[in-house]
């Protein structure tokens, strides 16, 4: 048997179901202004809304309603909490995109793993190796080197990286399968989502109704441009490596920061560079070591 025969055949389609899934979060900053002119929130009500709707309705096909019927009360609160903590991530994303900060939103989504691996150590008990220490403390010095330059924190990135990964820290908890586990979260914010829309519409300050068939069709695609990168991702999950998977999560920061430099020609101060940098540098490091220990046998925590 030759080297190539026996080393495994990695999935090409499982790795285009991830990738896909990357590109379109990578490409969401072209999608929520569309929106214009709803507010934020209102924007936010919609998307958990549809979203509830379209996973109910991909549960329902799936027969995979007795899952949350087993659920625990305890397994319920997990949940709750984790549907808490994508609402905010979703509405601070939404919030970046329409005040067209979406370099901080990057910023926020390439120290996501970091964070991750933060919270692993800093919860889990976790201890760290030296690269990944090395990599956490490059990634303290961008943001600081950041924060001086421009006279405030990133706090757009920070809450949403520090809410992404306790999201992903909570699920690892949550006793279901992706598709319930979103459709269960969706069950507990989307009432209170559609409660917020019908009062909106009631007192004349939403706009889904007064702006045309095309604007009332972009609100309800909020909720598949949601689920299908999801459902994309899971489907990679289940085919390639974590290791893999991993790696093709920088696609999405590196097509926002694109994005924000290139067509909204947000500014990037000298800080700014030096900062993304560092980020960058660290990011490296950290995956470099992934790949080293999972070669070599060693597995690690890794939370999305």
């Amino acid at each position: 048997m030759t080297l190539e025969e026996a080393r495994p055949q990695l999935d090409r389609g499982g790795v285009g179901l991830g990738a896909s899934a990357h590109v379109v979060w990578g490409l969401f900053p072209a999608f929520w202004p569309l929106l214009d002119p709803a507010a934020p929130v209102e924007i936010l009500a919609h998307r958990i809304l549809w979203t509830m709707v379209l996973m109910a309705g991909v549960l329902t096909l799936l027969r995979g309603w007795s899952a949350l019927r087993a659920l625990s009360a305890g397994g319920w609160l997990r949940v709750a909490a984790a549907a808490l903590l994508i609402t905010v991530n979703w509405g601070t994303f939404i919030y970046g995109v329409v005040i067209d900060r979406v370099v901080d939103i990057a910023l926020g989504y390439y120290i996501s793993p970091l964070v991750s691996a933060l919270l692993a150590v800093l919860v889990l008990r976790e201890r760290p190796n030296r690269a990944q220490t090395a990599a956490l403390l490059i990634a303290t010095v961008a943001v600081v080197v950041i924060s001086v330059g421009a006279g405030s924190p990133p706090w757009l990135g920070l809450v949403l990286a520090a809410s992404f990964g306790a999201y992903g820290l909570l699920k690892k908890t949550v006793p279901l399968p992706s598709t319930a586990s979103l459709t269960a979260e969706g069950l507990v914010v989307g009432p209170l989502a559609l409660a917020y829309v019908v009062v909106l519409q009631v007192t004349g300050q939403g706009t889904f109704t007064d702006h045309g068939g095309l604007h009332a069709t972009l609100m309800i695609l909020a909720g598949p441009a949601t689920a299908i990168p999801l459902l994309l991702y899971g489907a990679a999950a289940r085919r390639i490596p974590l290791t893999t998977l991993g790696t093709l999560t920088y696609i999405t920061p590196t097509l926002q920061f694109l994005w924000g430099v290139l067509v909204l020609d947000e500014t990037m101060a000298p800080s700014r560079w030096v900062g993304f940098g560092l980020v960058w540098i660290a990011l490296a490091i950290f995956t470099v070591d992934l790949l080293r220990r999972t070669r070599g046998g060693t597995t690690g925590t890794v939370v999305r």
